[in-house]
């Protein structure tokens, strides 16, 4: 691996290309923080694709495409005067110290949860006005979910065991069952979220991350269904054509495989 000052010579190298892109390039020059957003999330998405995979050569890539967004933002933010990499690099550290008085301060603590629950008190001293303060409006629902639970579960507002999660799921889907018998379409909808944020909740205290869990069984879906396709072209037929039972057959060999 690289020693640090190598490290350090890498990013200056990035910062200096990024001031020459910048300087030179018509479109760097034309960029601007509202028109990188989405980008940036895509590039994240990216991420997180590379991390389900595995595939750690292209998560070296996506990282480097991700810090590339950082450091663009950092000399944005500097051309206007209002912040630049080091004050960018100075806020997270500052930051990280001292929401980890156990690591930099006198502070004590006996595991992992309880180093979540000082986070979130410590958020709450500097001045946020609640908990959930820091879960962005724009996450997708099931993330949102999630952070939601993991945030309010920081300060002590959760279950004790993961049977009474387990529980409250299967209260949850007997509501959603009684809706369905006798509900209007709307109930129906309200006691399915409930699900949902149930079965969230207790991803959580199985210690499985909902998103990645519904994100590989979306993979596993698409690589199964194209083994299917690819069967029915191979017998000069149409998904339309072939018959439910055929598919089932093409199906459980892709299980197999």
């Amino acid at each position: 691996m690289n020693s640090r000052e190598d490290q350090l010579k890498a990013v200056d190298r990035l910062l200096t290309i990024m001031d020459e892109l910048r300087a030179q390039c018509p479109w760097d020059q034309k960029q601007t923080m509202q028109s990188l957003r989405h980008l940036t999330i895509e590039e994240t998405y990216e991420l997180g694709d590379a991390i389900l995979d595995g595939d750690l050569q292209e998560v070296k890539k996506e990282l480097g495409d991700l810090l590339l967004h950082i450091v663009f933002y950092a000399k944005i933010g500097a051309e206007t005067g209002d912040f630049d990499i080091a004050d960018v690099s100075n806020s997270i550290c500052d930051k990280l110290i001292h929401r980890h008085p156990h690591i930099y301060g006198g502070v004590e603590v006996a595991d992992e949860e309880e180093v979540k629950r000082n986070w979130e008190n410590i958020k709450l001293a500097e001045g946020k006005t609640s908990v959930l303060e820091g879960v962005p409006a724009s996450l997708p629902a099931l993330v949102k979910a999630n952070r939601i639970q993991d945030k309010v579960a920081g300060v002590g507002f959760d279950w004790e065991k993961p049977e009474q999660v387990f529980q409250k799921l299967q209260e949850e889907l007997g509501e959603l069952q009684e809706e369905i018998d006798n509900g209007t379409e709307e109930r129906i909808e309200a006691e399915f979220g409930d699900v949902l944020f149930s079965m969230v909740n207790y991803a959580r205290f199985l210690k499985i991350n909902p998103e990645n869990a519904l994100e590989r069984t979306n993979k596993k879906f698409i690589k199964r269904f194209s083994y299917l396709e690819a069967k029915a072209k191979e017998a000069g037929k149409s998904l339309k054509e072939m018959t439910l039972a055929e598919m089932d057959v093409h199906w459980n060999e892709a299980k197999r495989l």
